[in-house]
């Protein structure tokens, strides 16, 4: 039986400091963080977390003509298939949807106290409720056409559209 030798593709030995490494990871982390989920996407204008809010809502049937669906189920859907983060960063994302001083169309509706233009909290995810908005459905048109490319969510058993077909960003 032959052994296999370990290549070793470099003799050097790097001489760096804790600090070094752990400044120039971190860096690295935060700038993959940055790009990943903080940023919206130029081509349809969203960051991560409210594509997936609008797509679950797109599969749910939670539309414009559809009655109120508790917040809760609706972050507890994203949360298990799409956005595993947890459900305060979806629900914050949501009612910021929700929020005619916080962006220019809104993309949910709300129902219940989703905060106020003085900085007062929304309520929590069990006592308010929501649904896609009318523009939402803008972005969402043709998505079941093959206009988008999807991937797998992160455990592999859902696919997620990976930018929404959006008319206007």
């Amino acid at each position: 039986m032959d052994i296999i030798e370990p290549q070793i593709h470099s003799r050097e030995v790097e001489n760096k400091s804790v600090e070094d490494v752990m400044e120039d990871s971190y860096l690295r982390y935060s700038m993959s963080v940055i790009v990943a989920r903080a940023l919206p996407d130029v081509r349809d204008g969203l960051k991560p977390v409210h594509r997936r809010i609008l797509y679950s809502m797109e599969k749910n049937g939670w539309r414009p003509t559809s009655k109120f669906v508790k917040s809760a189920r609706i972050i507890g859907d994203v949360m298990g298939k799409y956005h595993p983060h947890g459900d305060s960063s979806i629900y914050d994302s949501m009612v910021r949807l929700a929020q005619d001083w916080s962006t220019r169309y809104l993309l949910v509706t709300g129902q219940g106290n989703f905060g106020s233009m003085d900085g007062d909290p929304p309520a929590a995810h069990r006592y308010t409720e929501a649904k896609m908005n009318r523009h939402a459905e803008e972005l969402l048109v043709d998505i079941d056409k093959n206009t988008v490319d999807f991937r797998d969510n992160f455990d592999g058993s859902e696919q997620e559209p990976s930018v929404l077909p959006a008319k206007l960003p």
